[in-house]
């Protein structure tokens, strides 16, 4: 039997000023930073005051989701930026904690039913990392446009 998520929450759906929540790896954070700065950057464009955006960092991108777990359970958020970034080494490590983030944040946005942009890089190299932080821009629109589609369920059905 498929799984039916439940309806977003009252506190999602309303016409209240949006709240988002980023949360941020601090792994290589001299990229994370920049990827931060474009995210709050768009949300500004986007319309939503900077303190309706709460700032979170976690250790590294293997954290990411248990805190956007936490942003989602809230339900105090309308959509959920995650950023984060992943370099190749040497080891299979890289392949490990860039699945697992993107597994995990999938896994929240459906059991909540909650818009997560996906802003976690992986690059093999630090400068292929730096040519790419405009991605924290693009996460935010993701969950934006995420969000737009989610208030679906909330419109009356014939």
């Amino acid at each position: 039997m498929p799984h039916k998520a439940p309806l977003p929450s009252a506190a999602r759906t309303s016409n209240r000023q949006r709240r988002v929540a980023i949360v941020v790896s601090r792994f290589h954070e001299n990229v994370t930073a920049k990827l931060l700065a474009g995210a709050r950057e768009a949300l500004r464009r986007g319309g939503i005051a900077d303190s309706h955006v709460e700032v979170t960092w976690v250790p590294g991108a293997f954290e990411l989701p248990v805190v956007a777990e936490a942003a989602a359970t809230s339900e105090r958020f309308d959509a959920i930026v995650a950023l984060g970034c992943v370099i190749r080494g040497e080891t299979p490590h890289f392949e490990y904690v860039a699945g697992e983030a993107a597994r995990g944040l999938g896994n929240v946005a459906l059991a909540h039913r909650i818009a997560v942009g996906f802003g976690v890089l992986t690059t093999d190299n630090e400068s292929q990392a730096l040519a790419r932080v405009s991605k924290g821009a693009e996460a935010v629109q993701a969950a934006l446009e995420t969000r737009a589609g989610l208030k679906l369920d909330a419109a009356p059905r014939d």
